[in-house]
């Protein structure tokens, strides 16, 4: 019998992603197109793989034991995949990016413009989120991080620093005291986010002991705490650059100390031999380079 390579890189997202959904979002399909997938998997191999329920997938023995083969397999086509695309010579095509929300809405579209009007052929695909895609796994060609990537199989090149700092609305001070310490925090409406950590890390740090619970609105998307700052609903981190463009933004020095997030721009260092993805990596890397955050 002779096996689709590609089946079993389907069956391996969906084994460890335990739903068709999850898994048709890592491998940037469908649904439908990936349980088609599992079912011709299932018809040529005679075995039935997962037992679906609304719950999702529940892999069979034959499944954890196909298993532990597959994810090696599958390393092996993502390898292929890269070594051919990486030896693409055409700059036509598709790029697929993926940063921060904040990045993303207020950073790449001003870049991405001028890079449309020297390079019509190319297309973009901008994944916004604060998740770190998996490149080794071709979630995206390039990424925009704030941590410095640890995989060998990555180049990143740091193009920059943003400075962070607090801020509220004159009009939510001018109801309140202005804070000039972290304890007068305490008194305030602040704006974080929900699952994530970082803010509350960074509270602990200066001896605040807070938990989520500690701001008043909450959210992990950094737009909408933005746009909530904006909007006057109360205290909020963000960009210094982005803040001092809203006139009606006071920063505020509660003698917290933020130190500036780098802007590491990362790719495949199989992918620099793309001529394509090579284009797109360097107009954003010298347009990054000249942004004063």
């Amino acid at each position: 019998m002779t096996m689709n390579w590609e089946l079993l890189k389907i069956f391996n997202a969906a084994y460890e992603c335990g739903s068709l959904s999850a898994a048709a979002k890592r491998l940037q399909s469908s649904q439908p197109t990936v349980g088609r997938n599992i079912d011709e998997l299932e018809r040529q191999l005679g075995l039935v793989l997962f037992e679906r329920s609304r719950d999702g997938l529940a892999p069979t023995d034959a499944a954890h034991q196909i298993a532990k083969h597959a994810g090696d397999l599958s390393g092996i086509v993502d390898r292929i995949s890269l070594l051919s695309l990486g030896r693409a010579e055409t700059i036509a095509g598709t790029v697929r990016i993926t940063a921060s929300q904040i990045v993303s809405a207020f950073v790449l579209p001003s870049l991405l413009s001028d890079l449309f009007e020297v390079q019509p052929s190319i297309e973009i695909e901008l994944v916004s989120t604060n998740e770190v895609e998996n490149l080794l796994r071709r979630d995206a060609d390039i990424a925009l991080r704030m941590v410095r990537p640890t995989q060998k199989d990555l180049i990143a090149k740091k193009v920059n620093e943003v400075d962070l700092a607090v801020f509220a609305h004159e009009d939510y001070l001018s109801k309140r005291s202005v804070p000039s310490e972290p304890d007068d925090l305490v008194n305030h409406r602040l704006i974080g986010y929900d699952q994530a950590d970082m803010i509350v890390r960074g509270f602990r740090e200066f001896g605040l002991e807070v938990s989520k619970d500690f701001f008043s609105f909450r959210s992990d998307d950094q737009v909408a705490c933005w746009n909530a700052i904006e909007a006057g609903i109360g205290i909020g981190f963000g960009p210094r650059w982005l803040g001092q463009k809203n006139p009606k933004l006071v920063e505020i020095d509660p003698k917290v100390e933020i130190p500036p997030m780098p802007i590491w721009l990362v790719t495949h260092r199989e992918l620099q031999t793309s001529k394509r993805i090579r284009t797109v990596f360097d107009f954003l890397a010298d347009g990054l380079s000249k942004i004063n955050f």
